[in-house]
């Protein structure tokens, strides 16, 4: 009776769809990149996996790049609504970058937003920091914090990211935060030792859910986590679901040649439950289809368990 033991699991579980939140080094974004065909259509399914996408390395001193961007993801689903959220031009020198929200207006629309004043000149390109709504009782809103780091100041950083969150916390008096983006978090950057000596790491409440040895990098001769996703927030961790990178090359079926086309990172996601992980309340027409299925007999639900496969689609 396996199969219909699963099957009753599913119907308890409620079925409601997560709530997922990405990150992508999209390495030197231009809207001479974006126009290439292939680059744009994967580019476009990636970030339509996605309810909050945040870009990392959006070079585009204009706004086309990004007006394109949404302009072909209403075109590939016109049933969902996109808007976006910039940050200025970040940068040392010449060369700038900025952060990019791409969300789905339909699901989260932004609450607050600002730049992190970086009096101490600490990061290359400081945090732009958004809260978002949540679809959710538990968590209605959180904020994220996203942050590319230099890898000659990883740790610097990464240690600076903490003052970033406590920032945060006093301004908008919420801890419910969501830490994301390209720490260079690994290899020759940050050692395993130094790693575990960040303040992240050592101060209670900071959940790292993209596992360390993880790789978040396309090329078949790196093997490191450089991408990241850190959450603070007993609920926010209430509703975690999953966290991963996303192979894009594998799932999209490209070439390592093809995939650095794009980038030479993987994105990396987290999936929130729009409520706590817990058995949901039955809705009427769940309960009528227990009640048909408990009342057949022995012979029959012997019949259900043992001939017949119950199939389950899971997104991807």
């Amino acid at each position: 009776m396996h199969s219909l033991a699963a099957f009753l699991l599913i119907l308890l579980a409620g079925g409601a769809e997560a709530f997922r939140i990405c990150a992508f080094n999209t390495q030197r974004l231009t809207l001479a990149k974006v126009v290439t065909e292939q680059v744009k259509d994967t580019l476009v399914q990636i970030v339509a996996r996605c309810d909050i996408m945040v870009l990392q390395e959006v070079v585009d001193s204009s706004n086309k790049t990004i007006s394109l961007l949404l302009q072909e993801l209403k075109r590939f689903d016109g049933s969902r609504h996109y808007s976006s959220l910039d940050s200025s031009r970040l940068g040392r020198s010449t060369y700038k970058e900025k952060y990019v929200y791409i969300y789905r207006s339909d699901k989260t629309q932004v609450l607050n937003s600002y730049q992190y004043e970086d009096e101490d000149d600490l990061f290359a390109r400081e945090p732009f920091v958004a809260q978002f709504t949540l679809p959710s009782k538990i968590l209605p809103s959180l904020v994220l914090v996203p942050l590319h780091t230099t890898p000659k100041d990883v740790e610097k950083e990464l240690n600076a990211l903490y003052n970033v969150f406590l920032d945060v916390s006093q301004r908008w008096q919420s801890k419910e935060v969501i830490l994301l983006g390209d720490f260079n978090a690994d290899c020759t950057s940050l050692p395993k030792k130094r790693l575990s000596q960040l303040l992240l790491r050592t101060e209670a409440g900071f959940h790292w859910v993209i596992p360390d040895g993880e790789d978040t990098t396309v090329r078949a001769s790196t093997h490191c986590t450089y991408d990241r996703i850190v959450l603070h927030g007993e609920g926010c961790q209430s509703l975690l679901q999953a966290a991963a990178a996303f192979n894009f090359p594998k799932s999209f079926h490209l070439t390592e040649e093809e995939a650095l086309s794009i980038s030479d990172h993987y994105p990396v996601e987290v999936e929130l439950n729009q409520t706590a992980r817990s058995i949901q309340p039955l809705s009427l027409p769940t309960l009528l289809l227990l009640s048909l299925l408990l009342s057949l007999l022995p012979s029959q639900l012997d019949l259900v368990a043992h001939g017949c496969d119950v199939h389950v689609a899971f997104r991807t």
